[in-house]
């Protein structure tokens, strides 16, 4: 696969491989948390595991919020726009997205896009 042509389907079967990890992670997680709950009766073990708890949801949130953009990139898949930087209208290129297929910008828009945000955080300080 070059950066001129794109295998739609290769990418179509990736993400919808990610997003069926993510549910069943999902359902592993809630079933584990239901069943750990009545494990420690003991105050100072059930606080950790609520602070364990705290992380695995933080995680799943991160995940939740993936599971929306492998839809976009979906439904980019099916208008005919996967692949092309949303901010300059060019390429993205099969090797970043083989690495991260929910990706909406090019190489360059994305490294003036951190720039950008590197100068505003410095603004801050």
């Amino acid at each position: 696969m070059d950066d001129t042509t794109l295998d739609l389907e290769f990418f179509r079967n990736e993400l919808n491989r990610q997003r069926e990890e993510i549910l069943g992670d999902s359902e592993i997680t809630l079933h584990e948390m239901q069943e750990e709950s009545t494990l420690f009766p003991d105050p100072s073990d059930r606080a950790t595991l609520e602070s364990d708890h705290i992380t695995v949801l933080r995680i799943r949130d991160r995940q939740n919020k993936l599971l929306g953009k492998i839809q976009e990139a979906l439904d980019r898949i099916e208008n005919g726009t996967f692949g092309e930087c949303e901010e300059c209208g060019g390429p993205i290129g099969s090797k970043r997205l083989s690495i991260r297929p929910v990706t909406t910008l090019c190489i360059n828009c994305k490294e003036e896009q951190e720039e950008e945000e590197n100068i505003r955080k410095s603004k801050k300080s």
